[in-house]
């Protein structure tokens, strides 16, 4: 989710389009002085978040560390330039005719290369927090495992657990905050990338927004229109798969598994209410990591005609139970402790997990695979 350094390959998110349009006008320079680097021939390229390869457009050479290259373009974008003899590259934004450029090609941290320009130092800044963010995500998430492996007591483990969900929070915060303030759009779209996990209904205000904070920008508009397709396509109820996992609008598949105590339980029981069900396992870390989230919906919604019914891909029942313990998991569990044989596999279709469904009170599927920020977004806009 995150970019770790500021020479990277563009690996960005597919879900995305960007400007992808005619290359008309608005030439730009940039200008290059790099440190500790050989001649060679370099490479510009633009960049495109929906997946299509980086098209070459300009091609120059270093020469004492010094080059100049460039193209035009009809609005903002996101560019790279790539060296012959390196696999990696620098990437910026054309926000002014000349882009001055300085770099130590032995210091590839997020703080060392420079671009002079707005647009280039506001995506820095915008790099160099999710980094520090995603590193502190990283230090709560080894604490809460570390508190887990040393069997510490339940409130420490808790506490850290709501650390975790804290910090998650305050991401989600940041970034949308972010994309919906920043005054560049290229930046804007390239933020977009860092939403995974966060509901599309949270981010149903701030993207449409972007057309009348960038008014006349080709990119924004495509993205726009991919999101409305996107939001449109999930507003449709969705077919059964090929291979018959139910889907959203699908009647959820009835079950009976036995219950922690060793007592016959069934899905159908808890008609009438709207019911999450999880399926995880004592031995899966992610499944690990989501649990305070849900712990904290169910906390949250409980009073408003909601439960969670807990479904474990565990083979060991003192593990299940241990962790149901330690994660403070207070709903009803069930498991027929056959691992990946579970019957809830081939009846729901689902190949990975954490998984979930979201069932109304009538036993229809209404969202599937809420995780992070979508579960609780999901359920603040259902249990109104």
């Amino acid at each position: 989710m995150y970019l770790h350094k500021i020479i990277i390959a563009a690996a960005l998110s597919a879900t995305l389009l960007s400007c992808n349009n005619e290359i008309e006008k608005g030439k730009f320079e940039l200008r290059g002085d790099l440190k500790n680097i050989e001649d060679q021939q370099l490479y510009l390229e633009q960049l495109f978040l929906n997946g299509q390869d980086p098209q070459v457009l300009d091609t120059s050479n270093i020469k004492g560390g010094k080059f100049t290259i460039g193209s035009t373009a009809a609005e903002e974008g996101l560019y790279r330039i790539r060296f012959e003899k390196m696999n990696s590259g620098f990437i910026f934004i054309n926000d002014k005719p000349v882009i001055n450029f300085k770099a130590d090609i032995k210091d590839v941290s997020l703080e060392g290369p420079t671009f002079s320009t707005p647009a280039n130092q506001a995506l820095k800044n915008l790099l160099l927090s999710i980094e520090d963010m995603r590193l502190k995500q990283a230090a709560a998430g080894k604490a809460m495992d570390s508190l887990r492996l040393g069997n510490a007591p339940d409130s420490l483990i808790a506490a850290q657990s709501m650390q975790f969900q804290q910090i998650t929070n305050s991401y989600s915060k940041f970034i949308t905050s972010y994309i919906d303030t920043v005054p560049h759009a290229a930046v804007a779209m390239f933020a977009l990338g860092y939403t995974k996990g966060i509901d599309p209904a949270v981010l149903n205000t701030i993207i449409p927004n972007m057309a009348t904070r960038f008014p006349g920008n080709a990119g924004v508009a495509g993205l726009i229109a991919q999101f409305n397709a996107m939001i449109a396509n999930m507003n449709q109820p969705q077919s059964p798969t090929a291979a018959g996992a139910p889907g959203v609008g699908s009647e959820a598949p009835d079950f009976t598994m036995n219950d922690s105590t060793g007592k016959p339980f069934k899905l159908s029981s808890l008609r009438g209410k709207y019911v999450l069900v999880d399926f995880w396992a004592s031995w899966c870390g992610p499944c690990r990591q989501e649990n305070p989230n849900v712990v904290a919906a169910y906390n949250q919604f409980k009073s408003k005609n909601f439960t969670v019914l807990g479904v474990s891909l565990d083979e060991s029942k003192e593990k299940w139970l241990k962790a149901i313990a330690k994660d403070q998991l207070s709903w009803t569990q069930v498991s027929d402790l056959k691992g990946w044989e579970n019957a809830t596999v081939s009846l729901y279709g689902y190949d990975g997990i954490p998984y979930n469904v979201l069932i109304d009170p009538q036993g229809k599927i209404i969202a599937t695979s809420l995780r992070e920020n979508a579960l609780q977004a999901t359920l603040t806009k259902v249990l109104k």
